[in-house]
């Protein structure tokens, strides 16, 4: 991770939204010498919200706290795939 204080990335801020956004680099902005913001790639928190969406049904799994499914082909009668 990258840190940069926030006066410096005023004048930095184009590039360093390209950097985060296509190298998936994490850079903090810092303030007083604590991080006070992070400049993320949208793709790096598509990738955590999957993650924590198979850890959470996992658990649940494992806790036999799932709910009632929807078979497979109905959700691809859903998603048009299927008649």
């Amino acid at each position: 991770m990258t840190e940069i204080t926030i006066s410096t990335a005023r004048a930095q801020l184009g590039d360093l939204v390209r950097r985060a956004a296509h190298s998936r680099e994490t850079i903090a902005l810092t303030d007083h010498g604590h991080v006070a913001a992070l400049l993320v790639s949208p793709h790096v928190i598509e990738d955590l919200e999957d993650a924590l969406a198979l850890s959470e049904y996992e658990r649940r799994k494992a806790e036999g706290t799932l709910g009632k499914g929807i078979p497979h082909e109905e959700v691809g009668r859903m998603l048009g795939l299927r008649p």
